[in-house]
């Protein structure tokens, strides 16, 4: 028998359709962004740019951040982000990051991890392999713009 030969069935079925398709949607949009993820391990927001596309977060705890493209942005110093930033993220860090850069004295250095020095301590680390650095925490608290070029960011800032 199909549908359209029972009204009844075909009343049934588009008050299904309707009441299904909410549900659906939700789970889609249960997904935090990733600066609510960032939170919700103890890590600031601002640790990565307003311009994320998208984000994969899997169980063994790799996060993978897309981007439109390389981008700049400053913290302390510049900082540049690449399109695709990999990372280990648990609760206070990120570890074997791939994709962050951050100049020192003139030199580009890739960014290895990102540690809360403890919950309460309002310190964050960034280690560099070569320098390291511990900053405050509030520097980190709202996601930064990101841009293609550092001029636009010395603009901003000026």
């Amino acid at each position: 028998m199909e549908l359209t030969e029972n009204p009844t069935s075909l009343f049934f079925f588009i008050i299904l359709l309707l009441f299904a398709a909410p549900i659906l949607n939700s789970s889609a949009a249960a997904e935090p962004s990733i600066h609510d993820l960032l939170k919700s391990m103890g890590l600031p927001a601002g640790l990565l740019p307003k311009e994320v596309k998208s984000y994969n977060f899997s169980d063994s705890g790799l996060l993978e951040v897309f981007l439109e493209g390389p981008c700049f942005t400053k913290f302390d110093t510049m900082a540049l982000y690449d399109t695709n930033f990999r990372a280990n993220l648990s609760h206070w860090s990120l570890t074997a990051i791939q994709g962050l850069s951050q100049e020192e004295l003139f030199l580009w250095l890739p960014v290895k991890d990102i540690i809360v020095d403890g919950p309460s301590s309002g310190l964050i680390l960034i280690d560099m392999g070569v320098a390291h650095k511990q900053l405050s925490l509030s520097i980190f608290e709202e996601p930064p713009d990101c841009s293609t070029t550092t001029s636009e960011l010395s603009r901003d800032t000026a």
